[in-house]
């Protein structure tokens, strides 16, 4: 079953955590967020929001499509007034016409059907000079072998399965690339990030947030039961481990409207 992101028993899929430093520090030599404006597209529990506050972004504009996910993000960044919050839709966001300096979408695009028109809505909204960091798995981030570091994998020795379902929604990079060229965006570079989800401080830490399915859409794929079975397989190859790191490669798309500069 897939995820349902309206659904009130999942309003705390993506909160309780923060952007890790290694995300961080990719971001900052990409771009400088000092006093931009940037929009966070599918910002769920707000984040990724709250992280570029923190980068020091002069305003931060969280869209989603879940009214139940941006109660959530409200609550998360009630400390931080340079954020706010819309009910839009990735491709139709509401937003003015070159309102933004940086748009940012994180784990995003593989639930779209429609590229093209995401990315017209991007460029719409970027301003000139503006630049858009679109973060993503393919599938051959996710297909990388399991160890104790990325966790994600051993979702797959488990189940094979998963895999299937994510070669069915992953983005392919030449895919992503070609929307972007559409749209007019230029300058179009990906790289590659091995950013840090979370770390654990014992095994016992790591089962009950894999049990909550927090922040992993593909476990709503499984049953109770067969979630129970990858608790009980990952445990085994983690015993002895901590705390316990996880780490996850994630490609990053960037593209800039018109002219500017990217690092």
């Amino acid at each position: 079953m897939k995820m349902d992101f309206h659904a009130r028993e999942n309003k705390e899929s993506y909160t309780g955590r923060a952007a890790d430093d290694t995300w961080a520090s990719t971001m900052l030599s990409i771009v400088d967020p000092l006093q931009k404006r940037v929009v966070d597209l599918g910002c769920g529990g707000g984040i990724y929001s709250k992280a570029w506050a923190k980068l020091g972004a002069g305003s931060v504009t969280g869209v989603d499509f879940s009214q139940v996910m941006l109660e959530a993000a409200q609550k998360e960044c009630a400390d931080e007034p340079g954020i706010s919050f819309v009910h839009g839709d990735a491709l139709h966001t509401g937003l003015p016409e070159r309102s933004a300096d940086i748009v940012f979408a994180r784990a995003l695009i593989h639930h779209l059907d429609d590229l093209n028109g995401f990315f017209a809505e991007v460029k719409r909204i970027l301003a000139p000079d503006g630049i858009c960091l679109i973060q993503d798995r393919t599938l051959e981030d996710c297909a990388v072998p399991a160890s104790p570091e990325h966790l994600r994998g051993y979702f797959f020795e488990q189940f094979p399965r998963l895999l299937e379902v994510e070669a069915q929604r992953r983005p392919k990079e030449q895919q992503v690339r070609q929307a972007m060229q559409q749209a007019g965006l230029e300058q179009i570079q990906m790289r590659s990030l091995w950013e840090v989800r979370r770390v654990y401080d014992d095994i016992a830490v790591l089962q009950a947030d894999l049990r909550s399915r927090k922040g992993r859409s593909l476990l709503h794929e499984l049953t109770d039961g067969e979630l129970e079975q990858l608790i009980s397989a990952i445990s085994a190859k983690m015993a002895g481990q901590q705390p316990i790191y996880e780490q996850d490669r994630w490609s990053i798309w960037i593209g800039k409207n018109i002219c500017g500069t990217i690092k």
